[in-house]
């Protein structure tokens, strides 16, 4: 199922299980005030507090660590660039005839690199891309220490180039690493359920009224709903909606400039 569907079905089906656990919540209160006027709210402001704080907290919290890892992720977009254009400029040190088919295999990397997010969210073709990546990583690395023991090559070449091609070829496995780095899925359960329980308590909390106030039942669990799906959305920024695509731009001018 595409990403963005998936996301916007769970969004909607907790926005309407709100709604059903409101109205349910509501029931259950006015029927306990029909049967025990005084005592049906006795008690029942501490345990609200309580759930409404804890459920506070587990969206300050997940949304917190969401919008620190989207940052972490931009980052590494950055320093990817970085690191190959260092490693591209020290390819200067290498013996001229080595340095053509290494800046080829360069441009062609990068390509690459680039194509494995331009793929997504068709996670299998991108996958499939970053399969060629490392297979190219392979290539510039024989060819490079090869041509930095070549006759005539500098000394700077064997101690300068390695170091760089290692720090390009780690931050690809930083990076999909950081793809994968979500919170427990235990977490997004727990965060589910305590949206669910705080509409039951909030409709509780409503019984006694002669009629239904719309507006906060209705604001209640759409604030609630979009809350999830923005914290859900930042967690997986190259499938939904919230995007660091802008931030590829330092790769795709590093690709401009290695002319």
């Amino acid at each position: 199922m595409d990403y963005v569907l998936m996301t916007a079905l769970i969004t909607l089906i907790l926005f309407f299980g709100m709604l059903v656990f409101l109205e349910v919540g509501r029931r259950i209160g006015n029927r306990r005030l029909a049967n025990d006027a005084e005592g049906a709210r006795t008690g029942t402001g501490t345990i609200e507090g309580a759930v409404f704080a804890l459920l506070g907290l587990l969206i300050a919290f997940t949304f917190s660590g969401a919008v620190s890892r989207f940052d972490v992720r931009r980052n590494l977009v950055v320093e990817e660039a970085n690191a190959i254009g260092t490693a591209y400029l020290r390819l200067d040190l290498l013996p001229a005839d080595a340095q053509p088919a290494l800046r080829d295999l360069f441009r062609r990397y990068v390509d690459s690199r680039m194509e494995v997010y331009r793929k997504l969210p068709d996670v299998e073709a991108a996958k499939a891309e970053l399969v060629r990546s490392t297979q190219l990583q392979g290539e510039i690395w024989t060819q490079a220490i090869a041509a930095g023991r070549m006759e005539g090559a500098p000394p700077p070449a064997t101690m300068l180039l390695p170091p760089a091609l290692n720090q390009m070829i780690d931050i690809t496995t930083t990076r999909s690493m950081a793809t994968q780095l979500h919170p427990p899925t235990v977490i997004f359960v727990m965060l589910y359920g305590l949206a669910l329980a705080s509409a039951l308590l909030a409709g509780y909390g409503m019984a006694g009224g002669k009629s239904r106030n719309w507006l906060h039942i209705i604001g209640f669990a759409a604030v609630m709903a979009m809350a999830v799906y923005v914290i859900i959305d930042i967690e997986y920024p190259r499938l939904g909606l919230i995007r660091v695509d802008a931030f590829d731009q330092a790769l795709v001018d590093l690709r401009a400039s290695m002319k």
